[in-house]
């Protein structure tokens, strides 16, 4: 194994590390090199420095060829790859679509990094891309340029399969329109605003002022004999508003109010999907009321090929149990297939696979693992597993049903590797035969072609650059490199690779995985304060483990100011058992104390890391975690910056606490709330929010600065009046600086540079 495991030592305990207390430091003052350092590896400078990084496949020509774009030391370069010859080659010249560009709309582009999306080479001299919301085609024989919208087809309205139909939405309600005749027919009468059907609600949809309109939305399903159409119908009438201030408009002087629908956990006052199914030929509506849900859970059913039902899974509230069901088109009885519960939390995103046999792939964590298993569609019985162990399915990721063969990726199988590395794997759909189709130790990225005969796999690790080769999938013998990753520009910029460890979490048994983060100036006699960057939804794991997501977040660029910066993956996250992910259940508190245990056992092997000046920051529901260690290890962590925190799940969108937290609410809400906590603190603690964000509204951001002002806390607050919830993102902007100078002053003890603009930043 390529990390080191750290042991419990004395210090596991914390007992020591808080009895030393911050080490004193001068100030001194940081330099515009420092910055530099710092900014190169923000994404938009870092990915083209690196040279053929990774390939994602356009596979074209019926899987004789597929097209990449990579940046190569001449810059942005489009290639061509054969997948019987094995052949790479350049499919144009840059410089000649720069200036037919040029010549074609007056753009000055550059031609090292056309900002195009390559889509391939027909005939050897069709050129096709999309640029600009177009596709474009470059005849390079005779050097002629043309361009097409990418869709012009009207959103709001659908033909029906046999195209004898059109349904489109008028003042609320649904009508189809008969092409051949031209008549038009009106199949709901009682829609409205806020009962209004053929519709769903956008997670981003904003109306103007209280009483504005929302953006126009549209949903149908034509049932494949063109005789039916499910849709359902969007209840707003009960669903209570959130509400933003835009002061962003230069031409304004008084805020414009915006407002959208957020249903909190808890709250019964939410957006409702009724499902509905319509009847063209009777002109008959009919309601499926027992299955109407909230929008953020939503309605999943399709139709069969014989339209006569539809089948999908139903989640009740709470997220404890779901069915997979089957509705009957003319009788709505409601037959249920298969039912999981679990005391925590079930999988809403379950794999799924209907064959023509009358049989389904089912993924399920049953057994505390997720699994496949091969299922009967009358009964819902289990007729075998596919798939067994203590490891994970991730992915089903090709069918071959004529064969009886199952590709799918997994991690956590090969024993003494990193637990959360895939791996590609075929079996049969009797379980017999699995056979591993990537063996080497690392990351596996996969993209299988359309027809099953060819798989790219990107392979990599955060301390090994990636290798791209091509693999006959029916074997998984390898077939060719593509490329290698050219690290050559890192390497002169003394770039030091992440080093993985592995720690003991506080069950004092379960080993965790970590990665830690050097400068490039790394001197390990030396003490570096430290960094922990967090994110512990328990949807996702945080540490990289490709090479590629190691270089390119947030953690490369603050090493570089002066700091070692360290990401856990702790008890209660993605990616392992289920007994694993269920510790964060209703306890979604705790993250930062596994983070706290491993950064404590990784100083007491390193002599370079000052365990007296950590710090720690994240975004999102990682704001609420950086806050929340601030609160919950005040002793620590000195310094925090939480932007766009979440930092009472109870005024959060209520899919995720009440997956996770639990449905209804109750105590352990409030008492892992950083509002209700605010008087704990201690250190330097840095709030941020955008004033426009509409996926975690800023009021929760204002509710726990107005405890810790009633606290008496000090702390410091910044508001971006125009964002949203996208910043300080890896590619870099005006709060990443923000958050720099945060921890360049109170961390490290330097003082940042005011005023100064970082290069690359915009």
């Amino acid at each position: 194994m390529n990390h080191s495991r750290i042991l419990p030592s004395p210090i596991y305990f914390l007992s020591i590390c808080f009895a030393l207390g911050i080490t004193s430091f001068s100030f001194g003052q940081i330099t515009e090199a420092t910055y530099e350092r710092a900014a190169y590896f923000l994404t938009d400078h870092i990915q083209k420095e690196v040279y053929h990084l990774e390939v994602i496949p356009t596979w074209i020509e019926g899987e004789q060829l597929f097209a990449h774009t990579a940046f190569t030391e001449k810059g942005k370069r489009f290639f061509i790859t054969h997948s019987t010859t094995f052949e790479t080659k350049e499919a144009f010249d840059p410089e000649l679509l720069s200036d037919l560009l040029k010549e074609k709309t007056g753009e000055n582009l550059d031609s090292k990094d056309l900002p195009i999306q390559f889509t391939g080479v027909r005939n050897s001299h069709i050129v096709t891309f999309r640029w600009r919301n177009q596709d474009w085609v470059w005849n390079t024989k005779e050097n002629t340029l043309s361009s097409l919208p990418i869709n012009s087809r009207n959103g709001l309205e659908s033909f029906s399969p046999d195209r004898k139909w059109k349904a489109f939405t008028r003042n609320y309600n649904l009508y189809v329109l008969n092409l051949e005749t031209g008549a038009e027919i009106q199949l709901s009468t009682q829609g409205k605003k806020g009962l209004e059907y053929a519709s769903y609600y956008g997670w981003s949809d904003l109306i103007e002022g209280e009483n504005g309109e929302r953006p126009d939305r549209f949903m149908v399903q034509w049932s494949p004999d063109s005789k039916k159409i499910f849709t359902q119908i969007v209840d707003l009438r009960l669903a209570e508003k959130m509400y933003l201030l835009d002061f962003s408009k230069e031409e304004k002087f008084r805020p414009d109010l915006l407002s959208y629908y957020r249903g909190s956990p808890g709250d019964s006052t939410v957006v409702m999907y009724i499902p509905v199914i319509f009847d063209l030929e009777k002109k008959e509506e009919k309601r499926i009321l027992a299955l109407s849900a909230p929008h953020f859970i939503g309605i999943q059913l399709r139709w069969s090929e014989d339209s006569q039902s539809l089948s999908g899974f139903h989640f009740p509230r709470g997220y404890k149990e779901f069915h997979l069901l089957e509705v009957g088109a003319e009788t709505l009885a409601i037959r249920k297939i298969y039912t999981e519960t679990s005391p925590t939390h079930i999988n809403r995103e379950n794999i799924f696979r209907k064959l023509r046999n009358d049989q389904f792939i089912l993924g399920s964590e049953k057994s505390g693992w997720n699994q496949l298993y091969l299922m009967d569609w009358k009964t819902g019985k289990e007729i075998q597993p596919i798939t067994t162990g203590e490891y994970v399915v991730n992915k089903l990721s090709y069918l071959d049903e004529v064969n009886g063969i199952l590709y799918f990726e997994a991690s956590g199988k090969e024993p003494g590797r990193n637990p959360y590395f895939n791996h590609l794997y075929r079996v049969k759909l009797d379980g017999t035969d699995l056979q591993l189709l990537t063996p080497e130790d690392a990351f596996h990225e996969i993209s299988i072609s359309p027809n099953g005969r060819f798989a790219v796999d990107n392979f990599s690790k955060v301390n090994q650059p990636t290798q791209s080769v091509l693999l006959d999938l029916s074997g998984g013998k390898q077939l060719a490199k593509i490329s290698q990753t050219d690290i050559s520009n890192l390497t002169r910029k003394g770039y030091q690779f992440p080093v993985p460890f592995t720690a003991i979490a506080k069950d004092q048994k379960t080993e965790i995985h970590a990665v830690y983060f050097l400068p490039t100036t790394f001197d390990p006699k030396k003490k570096y304060p430290i960094i922990d960057y967090t994110y512990t939804g328990p949807h996702t794991s945080t540490v990289p483990k490709t090479f590629k997501a190691g270089l390119m977040g947030h953690q490369q660029p603050m090493a570089e100011l002066g700091f070692v910066v360290v990401t856990v993956d702790g008890l209660g996250g993605f990616g392992r058992s289920k007994a694993f992910a269920d510790v964060s259940y209703r306890n979604l508190g705790d993250g930062a104390t596994d983070h706290v245990l491993a950064i404590t056992q990784l100083a007491s092997k390193n002599r370079f890391l000052d365990i007296t000046r950590v710090g720690i920051f994240g975004h999102s529901a990682g704001g609420y975690d950086a806050a929340r260690a601030m609160l919950l290890h005040p002793d620590f962590y000195k310094v925090g910056v939480a932007s766009a925190g979440d930092h009472d799940f109870r005024m959060e969108k209520a899919w995720w606490p009440e997956m996770y937290m639990g449905y209804p609410v109750e105590d352990y809400y409030h008492e892992q709330s950083n509002i209700t906590n605010a008087s704990k603190l201690k250190g330097h603690l840095l709030l941020a929010h955008g004033g426009i964000d509409e996926n975690v509204n800023p009021s929760a951001t204002f509710k726990f600065a107005e405890e810790l002002i009633k606290a008496g806390k000090d702390f410091d607050l910044f508001i971006w009046p125009s964002r949203a919830h996208s910043f300080g993102r890896p590619p870099g902007d005006y709060f990443t600086k923000k958050r720099w100078d945060y921890f360049i002053e109170h961390l490290l003890g330097q003082k940042p540079l005011r005023h100064y603009q970082i290069p690359g930043i915009n």
